[in-house]
């Protein structure tokens, strides 16, 4: 006994010490990567002449029309960070600029104690958004490590983020990488247990980017399973309904400050207007200013992309609920083993906290979860669901300029690609097609985002 727990305890020191030299190689990893970033957007910045010069344009801001906003990096300034730095000098003053959500220009606000036309006010803000990648990058490694139980396929999905298509966003003044960093936070939180504060990294989220509110897909798909065994196979209605409404709260708690910013916008766009000023949007039963302003300013298209994660993993939904089904009927017909004994005494731990405590604390778990560890098994199924819903939004309903950046938070494509990677002799092609496709992508992403020549 004693030879076993010295030898448990030298694997579970062995384990420890292998984490943390991948922690400090993913925290190396996404450092250089913005050092990288930074240096080839000034390198190419330097080399070739702008296409649009108008960025350094920047009149004064409508409450203080004498107060002068120009800067010596204003030129720097591209693309939608032209709108972000905007709104951090002087609010929102027009309808389009509620396009962008108040996150990035709330943190930009922090640094109120730098003259906003110092050069010193751009360059916080590239640090602002390079140093949440870095702790994004973090976040995505442990949540990836929870999840997949393999530090290897951890690591290679996280390096595969670190250098994913989409850099060039995360290392400008644009609201990537605080969207990452509260997604991946609330997503690493919410599969440990600590559902107070994924809910609080999902509400930050919707502050970044819009579809941070989807993000309550997956408290909604925990309180329908907890509701599901609560009801059906404890037969407690109270307690399912308990679960049902604390769930709920939580989801609109991640949906409040998203709909705080439109009863925002609705305030000073449509209250205290004439008829004849009056926009159309605010005479709409449901005034939704964002959905106005993307239809008017940014026209919807086409695009596809990400498909291939979640249909890969379409039998696997299959494989692990047909497995849970058969091992629960050879559990009730043939007996019960030892390993199942155990799975069973520690599923009633869990399900007698449930009772004491707090009824969404606990994270999901599924019979099969040790069956089909990793990438296959049961814990990743709202990711993969996540992800589709995301990529059918982006074909139908989004413009082709936003999809590469709007998948990029996704770590099912991460996690599919490690696995592709990790089997050189079977897919030895795609790992070399991959970080191609990634290493093209960072360098035309460098080359003219950086010179406002369209991209993506």
């Amino acid at each position: 006994m004693r030879g076993d727990s010295y030898s448990k305890m030298v694997e579970t020191s062995a384990e420890h010490e292998h984490e943390h030299l991948h922690q400090h190689l993913v925290l190396k990893s996404a450092i250089c990567s913005r050092l990288l970033l930074l240096a080839m957007i000034i390198l190419f910045r330097t080399i070739l002449s702008p296409y649009d010069t108008s960025a350094s344009l920047n009149p004064p801001c409508l409450s203080t029309p004498n107060a002068t906003l120009s800067s010596p990096l204003q030129n720097a300034v591209v693309w939608d960070s032209v709108y972000f730095l905007r709104i951090a000098q002087c609010g929102y003053e027009y309808e389009q600029t509620f396009a962008f959500l108040p996150l990035l220009p709330l943190s930009l606000s922090l640094l109120s104690f730098l003259p906003t036309q110092t050069p010193l006010f751009i360059l916080s803000a590239y640090l602002i958004n390079n140093l949440a990648f870095v702790l994004a990058a973090l976040y995505f490694y442990r949540l990836s490590l929870t999840l997949l139980k393999d530090p290897q396929t951890a690591l290679r999905a996280t390096l595969l983020f670190c250098f994913n298509p989409a850099s060039v966003f995360y290392s400008s003044i644009y609201s990537e990488s605080l969207y990452a960093l509260m997604c991946f936070g609330g997503m690493y939180h919410f599969v440990c247990g600590g559902n107070n504060l994924a809910v609080l990294f999902f509400a930050l989220s919707g502050c970044a980017r819009s579809n941070g509110v989807l993000n309550a897909g997956y408290l909604c798909f925990q309180t329908m399973h907890r509701s599901f065994h609560a009801l059906f196979h404890q037969k407690r209605l109270p307690l399912a309904l308990q679960i049902i409404f604390v769930g709920a709260l939580r989801t609109a708690c991640i949906f409040a400050p998203f709909l705080a910013f439109q009863a925002y916008g609705y305030y000073n766009i449509c209250v205290g207007r004439s008829r004849d000023e009056i926009r159309p949007w605010c005479k709409a039963r449901i005034p939704l200013l964002y959905s106005y302003i993307q239809s008017k300013y940014w026209p919807q298209t086409f695009f596809s992309l990400g498909f291939l994660a979640p249909m890969e993993e379409k039998s696997c939904g299959v494989v692990f609920l047909s497995a849970d089904l058969s091992r629960s009927k050879e559990a009730g017909s043939v007996g019960k083993s030892s390993s199942v004994r155990v799975e069973e005494h520690l599923n009633l731990r869990r399900r007698k906290n449930v009772i004491k405590g707090d009824v969404a604390t606990v994270p999901i778990e599924s019979e099969s979860a040790e069956a089909w560890p990793g990438y296959l098994s049961a814990s990743v199924l709202p990711f993969l669901l996540h992800l589709g819903f995301m990529a059918c939004t982006a074909f139908f309903v989004m413009h082709v300029q936003v999809a590469t950046r709007f998948l990029s938070a996704s770590p099912p494509l991460y996690w599919f690609a490690a696995y592709i990677m990790a089997y050189p002799t079977k897919y030895y092609r795609w790992g070399y097609v991959i970080w191609a496709y990634s290493i093209t992508y960072i360098f035309l992403g460098s080359l003219l985002f950086s010179n406002f020549y369209p991209f993506t």
